[in-house]
């Protein structure tokens, strides 16, 4: 996410922070402005599991990095190293309640990751994915118990991999399917 210098918006801090509410308007606020460029970069499940959480979590900020349309100068990072072939980057420990444009970045993303859950509640309502947002709690774990893993959940994340070891899926999970949010 790419703010200009001189915005400086109200209320943008750790995504963590914030109420459903507020990032919710935040995140309206951040991506209609003409001004903010932003892009998210989206991994599927079985990529997830294929790479690892870390490699995984690399490469979709290498996506959406390219996805900008403005190209940046330089790359500021919450909490882990980038290395990136083209741009100078600088891991920031708290980066989110540090840099607005982190933070921006941080609402764009969970705001994205909570409405990608809430679709996913659609197509597979047995798991309640709209109030959990895909988070280990008892009502998930609960769903999984009686329903088994379903297309989006990772086989390399316990409980899933511990229960259901190398259990194989049907179909791939296309991500590039899903709504514009």
């Amino acid at each position: 996410c790419i703010l200009p210098r001189v915005l400086l918006i109200a209320n943008v801090n750790d995504s963590k922070k914030l109420t459903a509410k507020v990032r919710k308007r935040l995140f309206e606020s951040l991506t209609t402005n003409p001004s903010i460029v932003y892009a998210i970069g989206l991994i599927e499940p079985q990529e997830i599991d294929r790479l690892n959480i870390y490699q995984a979590t690399i490469q979709a900020m290498w996506k959406a990095v390219d996805q900008l349309s403005t190209y940046p100068d330089y790359l500021l990072v919450d909490g882990m190293r980038l290395s990136h072939p083209l741009l100078p980057c600088q891991k920031i420990i708290k980066g989110d309640q540090l840099s607005q444009s982190i933070a921006a970045a941080s609402i764009i993303a969970k705001e994205t990751r909570d409405r990608l859950m809430c679709y996913y509640h659609e197509q597979w309502p047995q798991y309640g994915f709209n109030q959990h947002k895909g988070y280990g709690t008892a009502q998930h774990l609960e769903a999984l118990e009686r329903h088994g893993p379903c297309l989006i959940h990772r086989h390399s994340f316990d409980p899933i991999k511990t229960r259901w070891p190398k259990e194989p899926l049907h179909q791939k999970l296309e991500l590039i399917d899903t709504p514009e949010f």
